[in-house]
Protein backbone atom coordinates (compact mmCIF):
# COMPACT_ATOMS: atom_id res chain seq x y z
CA UNK A 1 0.00 0.00 0.00
CA UNK A 2 1.03 3.43 -0.90
CA UNK A 3 2.03 5.78 2.19
CA UNK A 4 3.27 9.02 3.36
CA UNK A 5 4.71 9.75 6.47
CA UNK A 6 6.05 12.68 8.73
CA UNK A 7 8.02 12.95 12.11
CA UNK A 8 8.25 15.79 14.57
CA UNK A 9 11.39 15.30 16.55
CA UNK A 10 12.75 17.18 20.03
CA UNK A 11 8.90 17.76 20.98
CA UNK A 12 8.49 19.35 24.33
CA UNK A 13 5.82 16.96 25.60
CA UNK A 14 6.72 13.41 27.65
CA UNK A 15 6.48 10.31 25.43
CA UNK A 16 3.86 9.00 28.35
CA UNK A 17 1.49 11.99 27.53
CA UNK A 18 1.97 11.69 23.92
CA UNK A 19 1.92 7.98 23.83
CA UNK A 20 -1.96 8.31 25.49
CA UNK A 21 -3.13 10.45 22.39
CA UNK A 22 -1.74 8.52 19.44
CA UNK A 23 -3.63 6.18 20.89
CA UNK A 24 -6.60 7.24 19.98
CA UNK A 25 -5.82 7.76 16.42
CA UNK A 26 -3.90 4.56 15.57
CA UNK A 27 -5.87 2.94 12.63
CA UNK A 28 -8.88 5.71 12.35
CA UNK A 29 -9.96 7.13 9.00
CA UNK A 30 -8.06 10.58 8.53
CA UNK A 31 -10.96 13.01 8.80
CA UNK A 32 -12.44 11.39 12.20
CA UNK A 33 -8.63 11.36 13.76
CA UNK A 34 -8.75 14.63 12.82
CA UNK A 35 -11.99 15.38 14.77
CA UNK A 36 -11.10 13.07 17.50
CA UNK A 37 -8.01 15.30 17.86
CA UNK A 38 -9.57 18.70 17.59
CA UNK A 39 -11.51 17.75 20.82
CA UNK A 40 -9.57 15.90 22.90
CA UNK A 41 -8.41 18.33 25.91
CA UNK A 42 -4.95 17.32 26.38
CA UNK A 43 -1.70 19.38 25.21
CA UNK A 44 -0.37 16.95 23.30
CA UNK A 45 -3.44 16.48 20.72
CA UNK A 46 -2.48 19.84 19.33
CA UNK A 47 1.20 18.59 18.55
CA UNK A 48 -0.24 15.15 17.02
CA UNK A 49 -2.48 16.66 14.77
CA UNK A 50 0.26 18.90 13.29
CA UNK A 51 1.74 15.66 12.35
CA UNK A 52 -1.07 14.23 10.93
CA UNK A 53 -1.84 16.88 8.77
CA UNK A 54 1.82 16.87 7.51
CA UNK A 55 1.46 13.65 6.77
CA UNK A 56 -1.78 14.14 5.06
CA UNK A 57 -0.11 16.98 2.54
CA UNK A 58 3.17 14.54 1.76
CA UNK A 59 0.83 12.08 0.79
CA UNK A 60 -1.19 14.86 -1.34
CA UNK A 61 2.21 16.11 -2.84
CA UNK A 62 3.00 12.37 -3.33
CA UNK A 63 -0.24 12.01 -5.63
CA UNK A 64 -1.61 9.07 -3.00
CA UNK A 65 -4.67 10.41 -3.12
CA UNK A 66 -7.20 12.14 -1.35
CA UNK A 67 -7.24 12.86 2.27
CA UNK A 68 -11.06 11.65 2.81
CA UNK A 69 -10.00 7.92 1.98
CA UNK A 70 -6.54 7.54 4.05
CA UNK A 71 -6.18 6.42 7.38
CA UNK A 72 -4.03 6.32 9.79
CA UNK A 73 -1.82 2.89 9.44
CA UNK A 74 0.97 3.32 11.88
CA UNK A 75 1.55 6.06 14.61
CA UNK A 76 3.91 6.21 17.85
CA UNK A 77 5.86 8.04 20.13
CA UNK A 78 9.51 7.62 20.57
CA UNK A 79 11.53 8.73 23.62
CA UNK A 80 14.15 11.74 23.04
CA UNK A 81 16.72 13.37 25.13
CA UNK A 82 15.97 14.14 28.54
CA UNK A 83 16.85 17.68 29.78
CA UNK A 84 18.48 17.86 33.18
CA UNK A 85 17.73 20.67 35.17
CA UNK A 86 18.32 21.46 38.81
CA UNK A 87 15.94 23.15 41.56
CA UNK A 88 17.51 24.36 45.06
CA UNK A 89 16.39 23.27 48.31
CA UNK A 90 17.11 23.49 51.26
CA UNK A 91 20.40 23.53 53.25
CA UNK A 92 22.05 23.50 49.88
CA UNK A 93 20.92 20.45 48.61
CA UNK A 94 19.14 20.41 44.92
CA UNK A 95 16.55 18.30 43.11
CA UNK A 96 16.85 16.65 39.92
CA UNK A 97 14.26 17.70 37.69
CA UNK A 98 14.06 16.09 33.97
CA UNK A 99 12.36 17.40 31.23
CA UNK A 100 11.22 14.97 28.46
CA UNK A 101 11.33 15.00 25.24
CA UNK A 102 9.78 13.07 22.52
CA UNK A 103 9.72 12.22 18.48
CA UNK A 104 6.57 11.36 17.25
CA UNK A 105 6.24 9.72 13.82
CA UNK A 106 2.74 9.18 12.23
CA UNK A 107 2.12 7.21 8.76
CA UNK A 108 -0.89 7.41 6.63
CA UNK A 109 -1.94 5.24 3.91
CA UNK A 110 -4.39 5.72 0.80
CA UNK A 111 -6.29 2.67 -0.17
CA UNK A 112 -4.76 0.70 -3.13
CA UNK A 113 -6.52 -0.07 -6.34
CA UNK A 114 -6.99 -3.56 -5.69
CA UNK A 115 -8.55 -2.45 -2.71
CA UNK A 116 -10.44 0.25 -4.67
CA UNK A 117 -12.41 -2.35 -7.20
Amino acid sequence: MPEAKAVLRFVRVTPRKARAVVDLIRGQQVPHALAVLKYTPRAAAKVVEKVLRSAVANAEQKELGDSESMRVSKAYVDCGPTYKRFRARSMGRANSIHKRTSHITVIVEAPSATALK
